[in-house]
């Protein structure tokens, strides 16, 4: 996923103890959580060793060397982030230069929830995870609680507005940071935002928009299940079957087959003096 603010790659490295090292530089601000393997992460005469739930914390700038001398090979799922969100992120700029973070329960929560996403084992914004990863990790090593979301009208208004936007636009492809820009935020600030005044975030409100027009046409449309999936916005088939199943506690194909049956019993009441 690529976005200008937030990017995020999965990373398998197969090196190993005989492969010879050599020098890269962090071309941004970045954290890699490292979900399989070990390797050592040699920067700014510093030496850090990395096993399963450590962060890799990337400095635009810095050299560094990576190296296997214990095991072959690691996973990692990297977010790289613009300047803008670091710096609407706040926090201590040190932090940025600390290297490495060990294994943490409140981070690594965050980075096995994006994993799941990743691979599709969970309908999650994968931008919306990769900010509050963020956001987190700069809680945490900063050592600070973030003030409560202003919720001022004005701001509120923000969100409603941000809401009538998604469901008019819920059959497009929509990230995180195209519908911030709509309202004037940056993408970290809207996400507090919409999920302080509307209760689920602009990825959960999208999808039930989405999943909100499917149910209306599969009740009253007449075009195939996979017609219907593509145009509210859902990119793969399977992936708007399980969706639907999961909130409707009954597949696309049996929801539709329940409606025209309700339909069809309301158009025999109304030839029927009591049932009508």
């Amino acid at each position: 996923m690529r976005c200008d603010s937030l990017s995020v790659f999965d990373y398998r490295c197969h090196a190993g103890p005989w492969d010879t090292p050599f020098t890269e530089q962090h071309t941004g601000f970045s954290i890699a959580y490292v979900r399989k393997g070990s390797f050592s992460y040699h920067t700014r005469g510093n030496t850090f060793e990395l096993v399963a739930g450590s962060l890799l914390i990337g400095h635009p700038g810095d050299e560094y060397q990576c190296t296997h001398e214990h095991v072959v090979g690691d996973e990692c799922l990297s977010f790289r982030l613009s300047e803008t969100l670091v710096d609407a992120l706040g926090g201590r700029q040190e932090v940025w230069r600390t290297g490495s973070i060990p294994p943490l329960p409140e981070l690594m929560v965050f980075a096995e929830l994006a994993q799941a996403t990743v691979e599709g084992r969970r309908d999650l914004g994968l931008d919306e995870l990769g900010v509050l990863f963020a956001a987190r990790f700069v809680d945490v090593t900063s050592g600070r609680k973030r003030r409560p979301v202003d919720a001022r009208p004005q701001q509120r208004r923000r969100a409603v507005e941000a809401a009538l936007w998604l469901d008019a636009h819920s059959h497009e492809p929509v990230v995180l940071e195209r519908v911030a820009r709509e309202v004037g935020l940056s993408p970290f600030h809207f996400l507090r935002l919409f999920s302080k005044v509307l209760g689920v975030s602009p990825h959960q409100y999208l999808i039930r928009s989405r999943l909100r027009h499917a149910a209306r046409l599969l009740a009253d449309d007449a075009r195939s299940i996979t017609d219907i999936a593509f145009d509210v916005g859902f990119g793969d088939l399977s992936n708007f079957v399980r969706t639907f199943h999961r909130a409707a506690g009954v597949s696309p194909g049996g929801f539709r087959q329940a409606a025209r049956k309700e339909r069809k019993f309301h158009q025999v009441a109304r030839t029927v003096p009591f049932l009508g």
